[in-house]
């Protein structure tokens, strides 16, 4: 009997939700069962042939007979997956990102400050015979990384004192970016440096960035120094390349008719660009100050009217950042290329200056851009 059953425990606490509605009433009936399957199915069964309820008629159908244990049971394997991925994002690092913060600090604590300039360098710089020359300390830590102890970094687009003597004692290898700015460091150190060989990173990576594999196959396809000036000597930047080769060819008339336009369109450029105020002596100091101090970092500097740092970001946010200010920005100072897409997010934001180590542009432009060669 049903109340036998729940004074022993074997049926629990009967719930019946009713709902009255024209003088009928509909409800539904949950009864709590400790007993096996068979049996409850049994006290199932026996609840659908009652056919009246005290003085009135009825009906009951049982609908479903559900185990609660399964629907806790996924409840708890549905909540241990969740405890088990915070453990694993939160609590416990990666086994690769404990190797590599490892590496990292000890990356760190070789690096030396070497010389009176105190340069960023490796920790066998006094003790190998060779050594190599780069831009910025992030190139030295990649270095680092991969093994490579004997290199120096310049810290700037001017040649240290600390590198021109050393160029005196070592066999110097100077090991640059794939881009413009490579080629003008590799310029200034060949005019006033001793250098033996000359690399550079593939074509628009940096030395900071390039793997292990791209390292080793630069340095062994690096060229001695005489190579580096005469490669260095025919590749000339804008119109001045093309008078080169004219003047080595001047007896072919097809390259005497076009040298007009190339003499004139400079000129008009020039002519245009005298409408923009002249940069002042203390602007062209402060802005190749502040790029010879990003060279190697791939960083910015905004600035206001009064050349004062606003904040520094990295290049790959410096185009959501302008267009988050929006407004308030007088220069920017970075460590890059001026492209189309960057130029035209800083004319929208209204602002007066570019300086970079190169431009893609070469049209007059509402923002004015000024290069490592104009400074």
């Amino acid at each position: 009997e049903l109340r036998e059953l729940q004074r022993s425990g074997r049926i629990g606490r009967i719930e019946v939700n009713v709902d009255t509605r024209s003088g009928k009433t509909k409800g539904d009936i949950i009864i709590p069962s400790s007993l096996d399957k068979a049996e409850t199915s049994i006290v199932g069964a026996a609840l659908e042939i009652i056919q009246r309820i005290g003085p009135c008629n009825a009906k009951i159908k049982v609908n479903d007979i559900e185990d609660v244990r399964v629907s806790k049971r996924s409840f708890v394997i549905e909540r241990a997956k969740e405890l088990l991925r915070q453990l694993t994002e939160k609590v416990l690092p990666d086994s690769q990102e404990l190797a590599d913060e490892v590496a990292y600090s000890v990356r760190v604590m070789e690096l030396q400050q070497y010389g009176k300039d105190r340069l960023p360098a490796g920790p066998s710089i006094d003790d190998s015979d060779e050594i190599i020359i780069v831009e910025g300390r992030a190139d030295v830590l990649n270095l680092l990384k991969h093994g490579i102890k004997n290199a120096i970094a310049m810290n700037g687009t001017s040649t240290p004192d600390t590198i021109k003597e050393l160029t005196k004692k070592k066999i110097v290898t100077v090991f640059v970016d794939g881009d413009r700015g490579g080629d003008l460091i590799i310029k200034e150190l060949l005019n006033v440096a001793d250098l033996d060989y000359v690399t550079k990173a593939p074509d628009g990576k940096e030395v900071e960035e390039i793997t292990k594999k791209e390292i080793h196959k630069a340095l062994r396809g690096r060229i001695t120094a005489e190579q580096a000036k005469m490669d260095l000597g025919t590749k000339s930047n804008g119109y001045q390349t093309h008078q080169s080769f004219a003047d080595r060819r001047p007896q072919r008339p097809a390259m005497t008719r076009p040298a007009q336009p190339r003499q004139t369109t400079p000129m008009q450029r020039y002519t245009r660009k005298t409408t923009i105020p002249p940069l002042s002596t203390v602007q062209k100091t402060k802005f190749k100050s502040m790029l010879e101090d990003l060279i190697g970092t791939r960083g910015a500097y905004l600035l206001d009217e009064k050349l004062t740092i606003l904040g520094k970001v990295p290049i790959s946010e410096l185009g959501t950042t302008v267009k988050s200010l929006s407004s308030g920005i007088y220069a920017i100072v970075f460590d890059g290329i001026v492209d189309k897409t960057l130029l035209e997010i800083a004319e929208k934001a209204n602002v007066s200056y570019m300086v970079a180590m190169d431009s893609k542009i070469t049209s007059v432009t509402k923002a004015r851009i000024l290069t490592v060669k104009n400074l």
